[in-house]
């Protein structure tokens, strides 16, 4: 995640707040550009648009969740950018993907997700290893999302995590010549093979 330079008519016109200061409001005065922006504790994080690989990635996992929701009429599956609103916590988070199960699809607003999801999918791009692993790993914890995704194109393999206590605790590695797995979707199976077809 970069720091972010604002456009200087942009700083003339609005006074951006301080790091550890930034609330929805002034989220929404950001520029609509190429970045991908998220407010997590009151910081601002940035960053660029994703690689072809984050973006195959995602692709694939989001078709292979959706057809599961559908399929079993779970819930619904949603991407970035979406921002969603994780009270005291973040506002907004941008996940990747996003997983809501059908008794709690009253989250779901116009214009956010007011809430926490019930599964969130990251995918790893170079820039962004720490904050998913770490930063985004430590928050979607404290928010009570009952299981996180970490997808890594460069490695070909997915890492789920699965609530104990106030801590997430891996669930499983699933490589290349496995299949996904899942605590919340007890029945789901994802070849890995299958979210990484690509030869890049």
């Amino acid at each position: 995640m970069a720091a972010l330079t604002l456009p200087e008519t942009e700083t003339k016109i609005y006074q951006w707040p301080r790091q550890g200061e930034w609330t929805y409001e002034d989220y929404r005065r950001l520029p609509d550009d190429r970045f991908r922006y998220e407010i997590i504790g009151g910081n601002l994080y940035m960053s660029p648009a994703p690689r072809t690989k984050h973006q195959l990635t995602l692709f694939e996992l989001a078709m292979a969740l959706s057809n599961f929701a559908q399929k079993h009429k779970a819930g619904q599956v949603l991407i970035a950018p979406i921002d969603v609103i994780l009270p005291d916590l973040a506002s907004p988070v941008q996940p990747d993907i996003l997983f809501i199960a059908k008794e709690r699809l009253n989250i779901v607003q116009e214009q956010f997700i007011d809430g926490a999801p019930d599964l969130i999918v990251e995918v790893l791009s170079p820039r962004n290893l720490r904050h998913d692993r770490h930063t985004k790993f430590q928050l979607y914890a404290a928010a009570g999302v009952k299981e996180y995704w970490i997808a890594d194109p460069d490695a070909r393999a997915v890492d789920v995590y699965v609530p104990r206590g106030n801590a997430y605790v891996p669930l499983g590695h699933f490589a290349l010549d496995g299949a996904i797995q899942s605590e919340l979707f007890p029945e789901l199976r994802i070849p890995v093979k299958d979210i990484f077809p690509f030869e890049i």
